[in-house]
Formats: structure tokens, C-alpha cells, sequence
């Protein structure tokens, strides 16, 4: 062979689909798929994404292999997932939010990675822009400032006389800060006080409830890792507190919430599956656009409504796409 059609060859492999490449190794191509919470509480969401790849052709165990790892709410095991992936030499890794993100992109220059959702990835430097994301990392975002003020909006329908506020986040979560952000502008824009307790770790998820009594009306939950996982905990001291409480996802109100309207997560997890689909296909992260939610939602558990004593108008169970009783 002569040595420049042996350098082209060389060369051309680069370019070869990941799928290809992987069954030359004798290998199935392998997703690394970093849970930012845990099994239980995202598997409606990761349902979703394995049935959209199922669709596609890959199948577990069969055309691709999945290698899971959950940080369950703790941020100081998405670098050691990460670089645990590394070693394991995956073609994709899939996550979520944007310390997770973050730690992949630190670990690794050259695997693709696709984020399932995160509040700002240009602001938080996983891409460069949205359309056109440059290096290894690509995704979906929900960025969309307007969500907080129609959350107010709908908050204030079931509680007309709302004037206090509680915000419950992860201070310390990037994406938990920026709608924190931007609900405060909102909330002044309706003439709200706003009251933020200190969260950080789980342990002060109790102390943070215990601060609030007598000083709030309603809550304000902010998704993340953290008070994803401690959603349980979370419901019952809203419920003894008797705070109404909003949040961002449909799952999160089928787990005893009041309210949610936000991005239809299982709708995005399964975009995430044809991105990931596309790059095990040999197209480059950096070239596919970073996409928007296109369906959103608007959930109300009247079986919560009515142990808080509250009377959701007519007008806003018709507006809903579901109501569960």
C-alpha cells in the first residue's frame, strides 16, 4: 500500500460512525448514562429516552450497551462518573443539568456528550452557542425566562390573595440560581415578598420548612438533583405546612404537588435519544443545534387542592392539559 492511501485510510477511520468503528472493535457501541438523581425517581424520564432508542434500532444488550451510574443528589460523584466513563472508553455520554455536564466536558474533550436539559448551556459554557454548539457537547435547553412569570401567573389563580412567597431550591445548584433569578424579577414585577431559605444538602431541606412557617403563603419549587430526590420529604412539610406549592414537571405533581407546568420532560429525553442516535450514526456533536422544548404542560392534582382546602376556578381545570383526581 502505498503511504499516502495508507495515511487517507488512517484519516478516514476518524470519520467513521461510531456504530461502525464499535463492531470493527468487536464491541456494541456504548452510551454512558450519568443520573444526576436516582433510578427511581427519574424512571419515567429514562423510560422514555430507552423507548425512543428502541425505535430508532438500538437495543439494550443487542445493537447498543448501557452503562448507568446515579449520582443521587450528591454533585461531588458526577466527576468521578465521568471520568469513570473515560476509562471505560464509552462513545456517548448522556446526562442532564449542568453540573453533571460540566464534569463530563472536564473529564473529556473527545467523547460526545448530549444533555437532556439544562436551564442556560451557553451561559454555563457547555456550548458555545445554541446554533451551532462547537466541541463535544450538544443537547437540549429550557431556557425560557417567560416559564416563571406564568408559574406566578397560575400560583396566584389558586391563591388570589397571594403576597408571600417561599422559593425552595439548591442554592448551590448553577441552573436552581438562574431561575432563581429570574422568579425574583418576576415575583417584584407582581408586587410579591420573597422569601428564600438556605439549601444546600438534605439536611437542610427540614430547618429551611421550619423558617417558613407563618411567613409564607405558597412555595415556588425549583427542580434539581437534590430536591428532586427529596421530593417525599419535601411534599409532606408543604402539606403540614398547608403551603400550596408549584413545580416545573408533571412527575413531580403525580408524586403529591399541587401544581406543575413546565417543558413535557419524557417529550425531551426522548429528542436526546435521536441526538445520541445521530451521533452513534457518525454525525458530530458540535454540528447538531441545540433544540427547545416544543411541548409544554399544565398539571393540577385536585386530590391535593382539596386537602389544602383551596378551590382551583373552573377557568384554570379547563385551561389544563390534566387533572388529577
Amino acid at each position: 500500500m502505498k503511504r499516502r492511501e495508507f495515511f487517507t485510510l488512517i484519516g478516514g477511520a476518524a470519520s467513521w460512525p461510531i456504530a461502525a468503528r464499535a463492531q470493527q472493535a468487536g464491541k456494541l457501541p456504548t452510551i454512558g448514562y450519568l443520573g444526576s438523581g436516582t433510578p427511581s425517581s427519574a424512571h419515567q424520564r429514562t423510560a422514555a429516552f430507552l423507548q425512543r432508542l428502541h425505535a430508532l434500532g438500538w437495543i439494550e444488550g443487542r445493537t447498543v450497551a448501557i452503562e448507568y451510574r446515579w449520582a443521587a443528589g450528591h454533585s461531588e460523584r458526577n466527576a468521578e462518573i465521568a471520568a469513570e466513563f473515560v476509562r471505560l472508553k464509552v462513545d456517548v455520554i448522556v446526562t442532564g443539568g449542568v453540573p453533571p455536564v460540566l464534569a463530563a466536558k472536564q473529564a473529556t474533550a473527545v467523547i460526545p456528550i448530549v444533555f437532556t436539559v439544562a436551564g442556560d448551556p451557553v451561559g454555563a459554557g457547555m456550548v458555545a452557542s445554541l446554533a451551532r454548539p462547537g466541541g463535544n457537547v450538544t443537547g437540549l435547553s429550557a431556557q425560557n425566562p417567560d416559564l416563571v412569570g406564568k408559574r406566578l401567573e397560575l400560583l396566584r389563580e389558586v391563591v388570589p390573595n397571594l403576597h408571600r412567597l417561599a422559593i425552595v431550591a439548591d442554592v448551590g445548584n448553577p441552573d436552581s440560581v438562574l431561575e432563581m433569578g429570574e422568579l425574583e424579577t418576576a415575583a417584584r414585577a407582581f408586587g410579591l415578598d420573597v422569601i428564600t431559605p438556605e439549601i444546600r444538602r438534605a439536611k437542610d431541606i427540614v430547618p429551611a420548612f421550619e423558617a417558613l412557617k407563618g411567613h409564607a403563603q405558597a412555595l415556588y419549587v425549583v427542580a434539581s438533583p437534590l430536591i428532586n430526590t427529596n421530593l417525599a420529604r419535601i411534599h409532606t412539610l408543604a402539606m403540614g405546612a398547608r403551603l400550596p406549592a408549584i413545580y416545573n414537571a408533571r412527575d413531580l405533581v403525580e408524586a403529591g404537588g399541587l401544581m406543575a407546568y413546565g417543558p413535557n420532560f419524557d417529550d425531551l429525553f426522548r429528542r436526546a435519544a435521536e441526538l445520541v442516535d445521530k451521533i452513534l450514526r457518525g454525525t458530530k456533536p458540535g454540528d447538531i443545534p441545540v433544540e427547545q422544548p416544543t411541548k409544554f404542560d399544565l398539571v393540577i392534582n385536585l386530590t391535593t387542592a382539596k386537602a389544602l382546602g383551596l378551590e382551583v376556578p373552573t377557568t384554570l381545570l379547563a385551561r389544563a392539559d390534566e387533572v388529577i383526581e
